[in-house]
């Protein structure tokens, strides 16, 4: 039984630390446990309308670190449990007094926190060695936390940024216009909505838990505006000047692959056009009654 509740929480440390890896280091920043609670949470919001708004993606991503935390202190207390009480030396405290299962839940989320009240302190040397390993592994958990949250915002103030220009090109009907401007200046507009929208893509490659973040105003849900630069890459490809349909070729292949991408969120293969209605009706709410 020692054997196997120490191998037991070796996984589950380990399988915490490889997901927190592929959530905030590996370049294709999807976790398999953190993506499947945030997927949990999401089609939960869903099935209720979306009526938590903007607190669906960020309370997912909470989710996510407790999950983490859980898996840190349930794998170091089953190292811990059968290793109770000879291992480690009490101050003020009978340890006969203490329960089987919560003591070494309480050693390991205390070494853990970095906290320590001095109660219980190990005098055995292989838990003298592994105990500053979890603590360290405590204090990476933190700076991941912060970490995380500070990786995800500037992925969603890209998007948002993005969204807000769709929707001043749409109410100036630039698309209609296009036409008949200065292809010097519709090709720059074109370019740049190209490499801001190549920019949405690898945030939802590096920052695949953005995509669950709704937005409480329409002109900021790239859902709803994506839509537009349909009707720009259209308008492009009919313009006059070559220099100009040329940009709206690079920006339609830009849009494909935004499509591919967003296909692996919304399960719909077709066209952009299918794709970003999908899109929009996953994001949809519902009003309130």
């Amino acid at each position: 039984m020692t054997a196997l509740s120490m191998l037991a929480g070796i996984a589950l440390v380990l399988v915490g630390l490889f997901d927190m890896f592929h959530t905030l280091l590996h370049p294709r920043g999807k976790g398999r446990l953190s993506h499947a609670v945030i997927v949990a949470f999401w089609k939960g919001s869903a099935a209720l309308g979306h009526r938590f708004g903007s607190a669906v993606g960020p309370g997912g991503m909470v989710a996510v670190i407790i999950l983490w935390v859980l898996l840190q202190g349930v794998g170091w207390a089953l190292i811990y449990a059968p290793h109770l009480p000879e291992a480690f030396s009490y101050s003020g405290v009978d340890p006969a007094q203490k329960g089987p299962l919560t003591e070494p839940l309480y050693v390991a989320f205390m070494t853990l926190s970095t906290l320590g009240y001095g109660d219980v302190v190990p005098n055995a040397d292989w838990v003298r060695v592994i105990a500053p390993l979890e603590a360290l592994t405590g204090f990476a958990l933190l700076t991941a936390a912060m970490t995380w949250f500070m990786q995800v915002h500037p992925a969603l103030a890209r998007r948002r940024t993005l969204a807000l220009r769709l929707a001043a090109l749409a109410d100036a009907e630039y698309a209609a216009e296009l036409s008949q401007l200065e292809p010097s200046s519709a090709a720059r507009t074109l370019e740049t909505l190209t490499a801001d929208l190549a920019g949405v893509c690898v945030d939802l490659s590096q920052h695949s838990e953005s995509y669950f973040f709704q937005e409480e105003d329409p002109e900021q849900s790239l859902a709803r505006q994506l839509p537009h630069v349909l009707e720009l890459r259209d308008a492009g490809r009919e313009a006059p000047s070559a220099d100009v349909r040329a940009t709206a070729r690079a920006l339609s292949e830009v849009i494909s692959h935004l499509a591919q991408k967003i296909q692996g969120f919304v399960k719909v293969e077709g066209e952009p056009e299918e794709v970003f209605r999908a899109y929009a009706d996953d994001h949809a709410r519902r009003q309130r009654e």
